[in-house]
């Protein structure tokens, strides 16, 4: 299937010099969705994860559909101030701001495999904190995939683990 076509883009948003690349219209649409969620749940499941992490927001919605299908569960690593609880924290960049990521402190054991499933990998700088945070409490990544890759950042190459987009743009 091609999966560019439900990709909508925005230039300028959310700042000026930045192509916002929307999977809303994929999400619309049924087929697209359960098939991009059957092909990125393929790759995952081969790297035999035990639990799966999406990062706040757009990674809840591709995320949690590759770990029900996969048959593991699912954490959300989500903005500062915004889960309850024990956490722990990560500062990283992003590529027009700096912010700060957290997970449960319960969330992730050691000897846990990880897969990390995103929206969109640009510069890489929120899957590298998720990643730090992983190795912190214990846990292995074992491979990352996003529905979306912005090839021209090259961090793809930069996660020391397997990778896999349905998505390429190149600037």
């Amino acid at each position: 299937m091609d999966f560019k076509k439900y990709i909508g883009i925005t230039e300028g948003f959310p700042t000026e010099g930045i192509s916002f690349k929307d999977m809303s219209p994929l999400l619309a649409d049924k087929e697209a969705f359960l098939e991009a969620t059957k092909e990125i749940a393929a790759v995952v499941k081969k790297w035999e994860p035990t639990i799966i992490i999406g990062p706040e927001s757009r990674g809840f919605v591709v995320g949690a559909p590759v770990a029900y299908a996969v048959g593991v569960g699912f954490v959300m690593a989500r903005k500062k101030g915004k889960l309850p609880g024990e956490v722990v924290s990560k500062t990283y960049t992003l590529e027009y701001n700096s912010t700060v990521i957290e997970l449960p402190k319960f969330s992730i054991k050691p000897g846990d495999r990880v897969a990390i499933v995103d929206d969109l990998l640009a510069t890489g700088g929120t899957i590298h904190a998720v990643k730090e945070l992983v190795e912190e409490m214990g846990g292995k990544v074992v491979g990352v995939a996003t529905l979306i890759e912005l090839t021209e950042f090259k961090a793809a190459d930069t996660f020391g683990v397997p990778f896999v987009s349905l998505i390429k743009y190149v600037h």
